[in-house]
């Protein structure tokens, strides 16, 4: 009987003693959770007026670059100069063989002189046919009046029939000489005319021929930088085959793409009077913006920039070079300057706020500008900055409103 209760009996001590233990045991202490803050760094905002620049990237052409070709056919006799040579105004840079150029200059003089010879030798024919006519119409009265005096023997039979054919042969003669020399004398005017027509065309050719001949000696006409050269001396050349070709030193342009959201307020500014320029990324070399191109394209529209430069120094820079530059845009009021790690997508940054808390504000991006370091940075602008406001520089993938973050290097250390 006994045994039928030890089982339970074993429970019931096994329940007990749980039991006792369970309401022996120490209370655990208890863990609070804070919340974590991200360390960041920061920077005050300061507003003011800035400049913004936009990146260009340009071709460098001269277009005042000088082709010289050969006036004249002929054999070059000179080539003093080589390629990239720079050159000073009044430098022979090319000159022909003058055993080839002086034929066509005294051929061309002595067209002239015969046309001039023509034109005084038909001058004094017709003045001598003006003294003959006189003489020859004296002749033709002579003969009408033998042919009337010879033709009334004739009807009194005081004359032979052979005496009156023989002055009406007479009378015949006088008249065609005075009828050629009346024609002769018609015909001066517009012979003289059709010489002096040709001796105009003689003087205009001596003229292409002396200019041509000027032209076969080729001095620089400024201070450049000879290229492109296409013969050698003794070359043997056609006329108007290229020779070389030299620009200045001065008035390089820089040509290059702009966005057209751009082209608006560039063009605005330089109606104004505004001096944009546009600098290289080491400084050394300044373009103005002058003016724009007459077409455009779906890239952009083309800006034309001249270099300033100073002097008459080789600047180093080289027509077709490619060149990257900072184009100065219209100033904007009231614009603060970030780093590109304080921008989040397009139109966002973040303060700190006293709570130590992200807030997010939406900006308008204005452009670029270029850093004391040479970096480049961003320039923004938003009613909502104001001077003295913390911008949040670190770039933190989980930003979002509200956000707890810590200034980095502060003594209150984030909770681990």
């Amino acid at each position: 009987m006994v045994r039928r209760f030890i089982p339970l009996i074993i429970l019931a001590i096994g329940i007990g003693g749980f039991l006792v233990l369970k309401a022996s045991r120490p209370e655990p202490e208890s863990v609070s959770v804070e919340e974590r803050a991200w360390l960041v760094e920061t920077m005050p905002i300061e507003l003011s007026e800035q400049v913004p620049v936009l990146p260009l990237y340009g071709e460098l052409v001269a277009p005042e670059q000088l082709r010289i070709t050969a006036s004249l056919a002929g054999r070059v006799a000179a080539l003093p100069v080589r390629e990239g040579q720079q050159v000073a105004p009044g430098d022979l840079l090319v000159a022909m063989d003058k055993a080839d150029v002086q034929p066509m200059l005294d051929q061309a003089l002595a067209d002239v002189s015969d046309l001039q010879a023509q034109v005084s030798a038909e001058t004094i024919r017709a003045a001598n046919d003006r003294k003959a006519l006189a003489s020859e119409q004296a002749i033709l009265e002579s003969a009408e009046r033998q042919y009337q005096r010879t033709r009334s023997l004739v009807d009194r039979n005081l004359a032979s029939r052979e005496d009156l054919d023989a002055v009406t042969d007479a009378l015949a003669r006088a008249r065609l000489t005075v009828t050629v020399r009346e024609r002769a004398i018609a015909e001066h005017l517009p012979r003289l005319n059709s010489l002096n027509a040709r001796l105009a065309r003689a003087d205009a050719a001596l003229a292409s021929t002396r200019l041509n001949v000027a032209r076969a000696t080729v001095t620089s006409p400024f201070e450049g930088v000879v290229t492109d050269l296409q013969v050698a001396p003794g070359d043997r050349v056609n006329q108007n085959a290229p020779l070389l070709s030299v620009y200045p030193l001065q008035g390089l342009e820089l040509r290059a793409s702009v966005p057209d959201r751009y082209l608006a307020e560039l063009m605005s500014a330089l109606r104004e009077g505004q001096r944009l320029e546009a600098r290289t990324v080491d400084g050394q070399h300044v373009f103005n913006l002058q003016r724009f191109a007459g077409t455009s394209d779906p890239s952009g529209t083309e800006v034309i920039l001249v270099l300033q430069s100073p002097g008459s120094a080789d600047h180093g820079l080289r027509p077709g070079g490619l060149l990257p530059v900072m184009l100065q845009r219209p100033p904007a009021d009231n614009a603060a300057v970030i780093p590109h790690s304080a921008l989040y997508g397009s139109d966002s940054v973040y303060l700190m706020t006293e709570a130590n808390r992200m807030r997010r504000v939406r900006v308008e991006r204005l452009g670029e500008i270029a850093a004391a370091n040479g970096e480049r940075q961003l320039l923004i602008a938003s009613p909502e900055l104001a001077n003295g406001q913390s911008l949040i520089t670190t770039h933190l993938p989980n930003a979002m409103s509200g956000l707890r973050v810590q200034l980095a290097g502060s003594d209150d250390g984030a909770p681990e």
